[in-house]
């Protein structure tokens, strides 16, 4: 049986794969570095900020943004259920147009609405990406409607159905972070995470390493986001540690590619390069969705790896976390 195997698929069951995270609906807009400026917190990372807040910088946006499903968590899922993957997403949505749009997306794609919950308290979320001439991303995200998920309603999910939960590192910042960690675990799911972004492991570094020891299998995290947690050591001792934790580590490395580990065996594939990127929104997330497929697939750890570069490299191709179709067709002959 492979990495991701949970209880489901070992007792005879079809594999199923749960995402927790917030489901956005991703506010994609080109802006230059000077508008950038006026924004307050640091370039390139995320950072929470209220619904009145994000509408003052739409008002002055330079020109009309696009419109497109987005999220960390769901990100990774809608893409690992048009690769086939069963999937279902666990997020609350607002009782609008925006959320009803997300929801279709996800079944159009493959993928199961089941454990979407739904709020008329308040819209369903956005997150605002603002895209400099240099294809990096500074997202400001009001999470509204993905706020009011509650523990009762964490717990009352049946995590039984699934073999993996894939949560996206924000969830650090939901109460139900520990419920679902703690239930999945319980319910004998194998989990992994992606750490999302230096700013979640420098808001959460005291007790992280004790939860990546407790409950997570499989971690993914970037350079900038290890070395926020264990300091500006080599690399190898990063991937050391990691793996004491972990049975299967993933440290992204941009244009270097990424050095994957499980167990003994340790290998570091290149990225596939673009030239030209035009953004790279979503680059991290597409990643996951490759290497998650590869573990998937029980392919090599190389293997697994280099579909995470090959996806990725095609998310910064385009504007947005949306891979157009023709390109889904050239990835998965490569798959």
């Amino acid at each position: 049986m492979g990495i991701l195997n949970g209880r489901n698929s070992t007792q005879g069951g079809e594999f199923r794969l749960l995402g927790v995270g917030s489901p956005l609906l991703d506010i994609l807009v080109p802006v230059d570095e000077k508008f950038l400026g006026t924004i307050p917190g640091e370039k390139g990372g995320m950072m929470m900020v209220d619904a009145a807040f994000q509408q003052s910088v739409l008002d002055r946006l330079p020109v009309e943004p696009r419109l497109v499903p987005g999220g960390s968590a769901g990100n990774t899922v809608f893409a690992l259920a048009l690769l086939g993957v069963p999937t279902a997403m666990f997020g609350k949505l607002g009782n609008d147009g925006n959320g009803r749009f997300y929801r279709e997306k996800l079944r159009e794609f493959g993928g199961s609405d089941e454990e979407f919950l739904t709020t008329a308290e308040m819209p369903t979320g956005t997150c605002l990406s603002m895209i400099t001439p240099d294809a990096e991303r500074t997202m400001r995200s009001a999470l509204a409607a993905s706020l009011l998920v509650s523990v009762a309603e964490a717990e009352a999910v049946d995590y039984g159905k699934y073999d993996f939960v894939y949560i996206e590192g924000y969830m650090f910042y939901s109460a139900i972070m520990p419920t679902v960690l703690r239930k999945a675990k319980a319910a004998g799911c194998k989990i992994g995470l992606d750490l999302a972004s230096f700013e979640v492991v420098r808001d959460f570094k005291t007790g992280l390493t004790d939860i990546l020891k407790d409950y997570i299998d499989v971690i993914m995290a970037n350079r900038e986001e290890a070395t926020m947690l264990f300091g500006d050591i080599p690399l190898n001792e990063q991937l050391r540690q990691l793996s004491q934790m972990c049975e299967v580590v993933a440290i992204k490395l941009g244009k270097e590619g990424a050095v994957v580990k499980h167990g003994e065996e340790t290998v570091q594939v290149p990225a596939e390069l673009v030239e030209h990127p035009v953004d790279t929104t979503g680059a991290g997330d597409l990643w996951a969705t490759g290497f998650l497929y590869g573990l998937y697939r029980e392919k090599s750890l190389s293997e697994a790896a280099f579909y995470g570069s090959l996806i990725s490299s095609e998310v910064v191709k385009v504007v947005g976390s949306e891979i157009p179709e023709e390109r889904w067709s050239y990835i998965k002959g490569n798959l």
